[in-house]
């Protein structure tokens, strides 16, 4: 798996949701199949495929964060620097418009545009990388090219 950037709360986040997982969802989920092995019949036991594939659905998760957190690197969100780089907040203004928005460059795994986290993996996010104060890039989108200006990196 390729490096995946986290800021610490999401890697916390992820590594909280692994141990809930592993502790307790797990257990719940044995108790369930023990009950429904108890119940008889496996072939037409509704009970027991359900919690069968709720612990295929677990096990799957499991695997995927265990992943992600091991290939992944802890970024800073008070990154200052004199270039946009994983971890920078930056506004920028959409020259078409004017509006101005605010950024934070994070990893695919967190990205969410209503919160204003776009990854440095998307066509906007891909652009911005290693540019500075003052510069402007050019992000082509399904409606055109659209130009945006870094007014500052915070």
């Amino acid at each position: 798996m390729a490096k995946v950037y986290l800021t610490k709360d999401k890697y916390e986040e992820l590594l909280q949701e692994l141990n809930d997982l592993k502790m307790n969802k797990c257990r719940a989920v044995a108790e369930r199949l023990e009950f429904a092995k108890s119940l008889g019949d496996l072939s037409e036991n509704y009970e027991y495929h359900a919690a069968r594939e709720e612990q295929l659905g677990l096990e799957e998760r499991i695997d995927q964060l265990e992943s992600v957190l091991k290939a992944s690197e802890v970024v800073s969100q008070t990154r200052h620097g004199a270039a946009v780089g994983v971890g920078s907040t930056l506004r920028v203004k959409k020259e078409t418009t004017g509006a101005t928005q605010k950024f934070i460059i994070v990893g695919a795994e967190e990205a969410n545009l209503d919160a204003g986290k776009i990854s440095y993996e998307s066509p906007l996010g891909s652009s911005l990388l290693g540019k500075k104060k003052g510069e402007t890039v050019i992000v082509s989108t399904p409606k055109g090219e659209v130009k945006y200006k870094i007014l500052a990196i915070e």
